[in-house]
């Protein structure tokens, strides 16, 4: 971001920061389904389904931002060469090898020009970001990373454009200019506060040339006008083109608050109208592509975005894995999830995740604990969904320290070694590392079995070579207390999982499964075998630990 006033950056810190502090309540919890500890259980409301679901529905995928994931040049920024050159550590393309992640797709933060380091402010949706590189970076990207077997999802900004953009100049030029009517204008100023802050929040009308535009979450983001139909055709063209390109689907930003209208600033019909139209126009060119909504609200406002879009983030979900792992209860999180199977359209698909760049990092929230961020992760990669992953998550990346909070300090380089560039970069980094990079880094927990780096990567291998972890339903076993227990089933195959969420050891079951002959996909060290028979299994768990065991 270019220098700026220190007001300013205030402001745009606070502007933008109450866009993704959206604060809900959550419904009561339904009452326990029949079976609970042991008993017939229940599924959810999840149908197991059919047919394989399509990649986009069953997918682990790495969020990261390029800026801080490798440089090239040494100037101290990442790009796409140096992305590029990280890709086997993310997926080889050979599922003999246990070096990689093994991640499915790679969801990159903003790309498309823009003047500010985080890139929520596009100017040019048609070109890459010069400082990651050029249009024809983003294609040998997509070359190489499909011929590893990786997906690319990119961020798409269309609520808002920045306030460089050409289009914004030419609409506030004139009110008979050609791009009036792309953004929201007023004679006078309306007054409107965000609707996540309608009495205290800043006012959302800003004033440039004599009028007044309606920019919800920065005067520098002013949002585009939804109810034009040339800016609906042209976000859908953006949208085909960059698929053409080879991206393979979206993460879509802030999809609540496209069209303001009589139903108020968020969750419109008009909204939902345009998001079905959008999702037409992607499965034009690519049935297959993802679609990801960013919704931060409660689980019924999120449902409604099913009848628009095939995925949709967790946002109560991922409150709730913290608070679970943090209290050593699992009541909440089965809980949240039987409310989503309960409310969600039949088939939908949930995106679990722990964290995202707009929050405090998962290490940091549980308190540096490696037996809470082990629990954590190993939730989020057995329980149903598409499950996404934040940049250094596998590694137990702390949030940052150096700007008291700032989200700079959620997106800091990726550690690859303990070195001063941190293997980032040859030259400065653009933003400190976080704290603890002596031992939290790729190099120190590469080869080293008991790390978190090589759990993950046990954990996502058996995600992705078990059908009924990647798309089963689900059936409490365990959901109240320290043991969080449930099988998953997609077809013939049944998978049972246990997840100890205390520091003490403890006995898991009997369960009320069928098996012949248990077999241990993947257990902590000191996580027995599942023993016992038909009717009357259990295994012994230690602190922290998981066992999850297919059912033959």
């Amino acid at each position: 971001m270019p220098p700026r006033p220190i007001a300013v950056l205030l402001t745009l810190s606070v502007l933008v920061a109450c866009k993704y502090r959206e604060p809900y309540q959550p419904p009561p919890p339904p009452p326990p389904p029949p079976g609970e500890d042991g008993g017939s259980g229940s599924d959810g409301g999840v149908v197991p389904p059919e047919q394989p679901l399509p990649w986009s529905r069953r997918a682990v995928t790495y969020e990261l931002l390029v800026r801080s994931f490798q440089d090239s040049d040494g100037d101290g920024k990442g790009d796409l060469p140096g992305l590029i050159s990280r890709l086997d550590y993310l997926n080889d393309g050979n599922d003999s090898t246990t070096t990689d992640l093994g991640v499915d797709a790679i969801w990159l933060l903003p790309v498309f020009a823009s003047p500010s380091y985080h890139g929520y402010d596009t100017t040019d949706y048609d070109q890459i970001n010069p400082a990651y590189g050029t249009n024809a970076d983003f294609q040998r990207l997509a070359s190489e990373a499909h011929r590893r077997g990786i997906k690319l999802v990119l961020d798409l900004v269309v609520n808002h454009t920045g306030s460089g953009h050409p289009w914004f100049q030419d609409s506030a030029s004139s009110p008979t200019s050609a791009h009036r009517d792309w953004y929201v204008w007023s004679a006078s100023d309306l007054g409107w506060r965000p609707p996540w802050d309608p009495y205290t929040g800043p006012n959302c009308w800003h004033q440039r040339n004599g009028a007044w535009y309606y920019g919800l979450f920065w005067s520098e983001m002013p949002d585009l006008n939804f109810r034009n139909q040339a800016v609906r055709d042209e976000m859908k063209r953006v949208a085909q083109q960059w698929l053409a390109r080879g991206a393979d689907g979206f993460r879509l930003d802030a999809i609540r608050y496209l069209v303001e209208g009589s139903g108020g600033q968020a969750d419109t019909a008009e909204t939902h109208a345009y998001w079905r139209e959008f999702a037409d126009a992607v499965r034009s060119v690519r049935p297959d592509a993802m679609m990801a909504g960013e919704a931060w609200t409660d689980t019924s406002t999120i449902a409604g975005y099913y009848d628009d879009l095939p995925l949709n983030f967790d946002f109560p979900l991922a409150q709730a894995t913290i608070d679970g792992v943090n209290g050593g209860n699992g009541a909440g999180i089965a809980s949240v999830i039987d409310q989503a199977r309960s409310t969600y359209a039949p088939g939908a698909t949930d995106a679990p995740f722990l964290s995202n760049h707009d929050m405090t990092r998962t290490a940091t929230r549980l308190g540096s604990s490696a037996g809470k961020i082990k629990n954590a992760l190993a939730i989020v990669l057995t329980v149903p969904g598409s499950p996404f992953l934040y940049y250094g998550e596998e590694l137990g990346l702390l949030n940052g320290n150096s700007c008291g909070g700032c989200d700079e300090d959620k997106r800091s380089p990726m550690p690859w070694d303990a070195t001063p560039g941190g293997g980032f970069t040859t030259g400065t980094p653009w933003h400190p590392f976080a704290p603890g990079q002596g031992s939290a880094n790729v190099a120190a927990e590469t080869g080293v079995d008991t790390s978190l780096l090589s759990r993950t990567r046990k954990l996502i291998a058996v995600h992705r070579g078990s059908e009924a972890l990647s798309q089963g339903s689900i059936r409490w076993l365990s959901r109240s207390g320290s043991v969080l227990a449930f099988s998953r089933t997609s077809g013939p195959e049944t998978v049972l999982v246990v997840h100890n969420l205390s520091d003490s050891s403890a006995n898991a079951g009997p369960y009320n499964v069928t098996s012949s002959r248990p077999i241990t996909l993947f257990a902590d060290p000191g996580v027995t075998d599942l023993s016992g028979g038909t009717g009357n299994f259990h295994a012994s768990l230690s602190g922290r630990g998981t066992g999850i065991y297919r059912l033959q």
